[in-house]
């Protein structure tokens, strides 16, 4: 199993994207804000690679990819969205599972009215919200302000890298949360605040593929009870999962039984 790593010409801007060599159903996933495709290190390099194609993009302003083009058009879940979708058109994929980690999750629910062959939705760390819901569904946090800022200091880079994949620590997640554009989060936090896209809340609650939900129990930013409220129309096992002793980012923390549980879910998938 080899991982491949290209860039790709899109009217957002340049995208950089790795994929595994696997034969299997196509899984795009999603990393979440100010990180990269990086973070799937655990995923891509192993039995899921093996088994399925799996498509790591880096949003635009974000890890290897260049900046967005269009600021304003880009640095939104619409305009995430709008990128993905046009990655997997120009890679020949019509059909593909879609896993996303926190800004990822949300980028994945605009994803279901954009990208017609999306099989299925895994999402971690994403609370579907309504505008008026963000309150409940995101917790208070020292760092969540940091979400939305522009300028980081050298302080912030690391506040915001060691809060958000939590343990183990690796030097990179540094250089991947300074590298990132600052008015990608400036946008995107504007623009989620003011109400821009879909009411997400509304999303899952209406015509969609199966939607898997795991969070990990020490999850720092999402109010888990708020997710487990939500009301879903097609919940992938009845149920919104949760891993102990995993915090917002299970796939980087607890690869060993994450795995397993995306694993399940993309068997079942395939089989629908």
């Amino acid at each position: 199993m080899t991982i491949s790593q290209k860039t790709l010409e899109t009217s957002h801007g340049k995208i950089a994207v790795r994929e595994t060599s696997g034969q299997g159903t196509a899984v795009m996933l999603i990393h979440g804000n100010s990180s990269s495709s990086a973070v799937f290190r655990n995923q891509l390099d192993g039995p899921l690679g093996e088994r399925y194609h799996l498509i790591a993009p880096d949003l635009p302003g974000h890890g290897a990819s260049g900046d967005a083009i269009d600021p304003e058009r880009s640095y939104n879940m619409e305009g995430y969205a709008d990128a993905m979708t046009e990655v997997l058109g120009l890679l020949g994929i019509d059909k593909a599972i879609v896993f996303g980690w926190s800004l990822g999750g949300h980028i994945g629910l605009e994803m279901i009215d954009r990208f017609p062959g999306l099989l299925g939705l895994m999402i971690t760390g994403t609370p579907p919200v309504s505008p008026e819901e963000v309150g409940s569904g995101f917790k208070p946090s020292p760092h969540m302000h940091l979400a939305g800022q522009e300028t980081f200091t050298g302080a912030d880079v690391e506040a915001y890298a060691r809060s958000t994949c939590g343990e183990p620590f690796e030097p990179f997640l540094i250089d991947t949360v300074a590298r990132t554009d600052g008015r990608a989060r400036r946008l995107m936090f504007e623009k989620f605040a003011a109400g821009t896209g879909r009411n997400q809340r509304e999303i899952v609650a209406g015509k969609t593929p199966p939607i898997a939900v795991l969070n990990g129990i020490d999850e720092p930013f999402v109010n888990t009870d708020f997710v487990s409220a939500v009301k879903f129309s097609n919940l992938w096992e009845g149920k919104a999962h949760l891993l102990d002793k995993s915090g917002h980012a299970p796939f980087w923390d607890s690869p060993d039984r994450f795995n397993p549980v995306l694993a399940r879910f993309l068997a079942s998938v395939d089989r629908a």
